[in-house]
């Protein structure tokens, strides 16, 4: 069950994390590696399939006009104002534990901004790594004060 949580688009490893721990009695050992394992799950299918997705769904009028909208749009307001940062910024944004700013959403922004599949993934991949930690230790801090 942690695996699937983990690997779900609104808990990932926020959710998993504390459920592992908290509800099925793991290790934080155990729950950060089932945890970062089920929300690295996703991210490689996101990355590959997101493109030519897309691009199916341009075929239609609606979907190329959303399409070309969301690009120029994207790209335009993101690129022109960090694009200094690029994959350290998409590393920081997955990293920070908070609602909308994991994996799943750092694919849409890797993806929408044009990022190589393997430097994306990497960024990806430690941000999901640096949340994990911050999750651990915030559910080991919380533990630490309520037992």
């Amino acid at each position: 069950m942690t695996l699937i949580v983990a690997a779900l688009p609104i808990s990932e490893v926020r959710g998993a994390i504390p459920l592992a721990v908290g509800v099925y009695g793991f290790s934080p050992l155990q729950a950060y590696l089932i945890s970062v394992l089920g929300n690295l799950l996703p991210i490689i299918p996101l990355l590959l399939f997101l493109g030519p997705v897309s691009d199916r769904l341009r075929r239609f009028s609606f979907g190329d006009r959303f399409f070309t909208w969301l690009f120029a749009r994207t790209r335009r307001k993101y690129i022109k104002d960090h694009e200094n940062f690029g994959l350290t910024a998409l590393a920081i944004f997955v990293a920070i534990p908070l609602p909308m700013t994991g994996a799943w959403t750092g694919c849409a922004i890797a993806f929408l901004l044009g990022f190589r599949f393997w430097p994306a993934f990497a960024a990806i991949a430690a941000g999901v790594l640096i949340a994990g930690v911050v999750v651990t230790a915030t559910v080991v801090g919380v533990q630490s004060l309520l037992f």
